[in-house]
């Protein structure tokens, strides 16, 4: 079978579409054909190369994905061959105790499809019954690959960790992104008012079609504009995703009490904090990584009721992967891009 694979990291030249074994199906596994899967920012830096992150390589990439069942393993029940179904990305240890709790993602064991393990972007993957649920039935295939990573990681940051409540002012940076767009559409949902930016005025009507109230450029008088906007007033959440780029705007802006929840540092991860700055001002600086199960399963509840809507921006053929990931490199997407098997 085919399969997109990276032996070594760098640029769009590293990947690789593969022809590798068609995998076997063990006893506790679920064979899935593969329709879609989404390409992520956590695919482009797997490629690149995370500092810190020792990846083993050879890689599959790829953490979204849906498809439909063709094999069962006999210790498996619960599906049926020709269910349609849609990946959960998290993979931990079901008998570890912290997993038991309902925090599988706060275990020791815990990882993610394409990153710690081999990932979702192939023909055909066995996994786990733990990583296989039944599609929502409101989605298409494409539909249904573009949404469990980056809703799963948005709902946790603000409903789980900065616990947002109707009327709290909050900051999400880079609207059009995966994490962004599904930021916008949590806070809302809850009730609150959302301030929103992105890197060109083409993206403004577009992330204001998600629900966000205020939109500005994330340009060099992003603070500035904020201030100036904000008539003294201050926001509540910060939903960080970029890093050193918009740190201090960040903590700046903070109304005292405020948090900042972050799950990435896009433009680098060495911030400047003034400690005075935020015991004075009584300020939470929160990180968070992906969801529980629980997380999952209430996001999907979300997308089938139409709470949430997924944003496709375009479809590429998988043997395309490299133009696929300079497309989101050059920012050019409204959205999530996908590869097509």
């Amino acid at each position: 079978m085919k399969a997109i694979q990276i032996k070594s990291h760098g640029s769009f030249d590293k990947l690789n579409v593969v022809n590798i074994d068609n995998p076997t199906c063990f006893s506790n596994q679920v064979k899935v054909e593969i329709k879609y899967s989404s390409i992520n920012h956590l695919d482009i830096w797997i490629r690149k190369g995370v500092p810190g992150l020792d990846i083993n390589l050879p890689r599959i990439l790829g953490s979204d994905a849906s498809g439909t069942i063709v094999e069962i393993g006999k210790n498996v029940s619960g599906f049926k061959v020709g269910d349609d179904v849609i990946i959960q990305p998290g993979v931990f240890n079901s008998n570890c105790e912290i997993a038991k709790s309902g925090n599988e993602h706060l275990s020791p064991s815990y990882g993610i499809l394409g990153e710690t393990f081999d990932g979702v972007q192939s023909e055909y993957v066995c996994l786990n019954p733990i990583n296989v649920f039944p599609m929502p039935k409101t989605c298409s295939y494409k539909e249904a690959s573009s949404f469990a990573l980056t809703f799963m990681t948005a709902y946790e940051m603000l409903i789980k960790k900065a616990q947002i409540k109707a009327n709290d002012l909050v900051l999400i940076y880079g609207g059009t992104s995966g994490v962004g767009s599904a930021g916008i559409q949590i806070a809302k949902d809850v009730g609150c008012e959302v301030i929103s930016t992105c890197g060109n005025i083409n993206k403004i009507d577009f992330i204001k079609s998600l629900g966000a109230d205020h939109v500005f450029l994330h340009d060099d008088n992003l603070y500035q504009n904020l201030k100036d906007n904000l008539n003294k007033r201050k926001i509540d959440v910060v939903f960080e995703h970029i890093g050193a780029k918009t740190w201090m705007t960040s903590m700046k802006v903070l109304a005292k009490g405020g948090r900042v929840v972050t799950c990435g540092a896009t433009t680098g991860g060495n911030v400047n904090i003034n400690l005075s700055h935020i015991f004075f001002k009584n300020l939470s600086i929160i990180g968070s990584t992906m969801g529980s199960i629980d997380t999952f399963k209430e996001v999907c509840k979300k997308i089938d009721n139409n709470i949430y809507r997924t944003v496709i921006d375009k479809v590429f053929d998988f043997s395309d992967v490299a133009k696929a990931h300079e497309y989101i490199e050059q920012r050019k997407n409204f959205g999530k891009v996908l590869l097509k098997f």
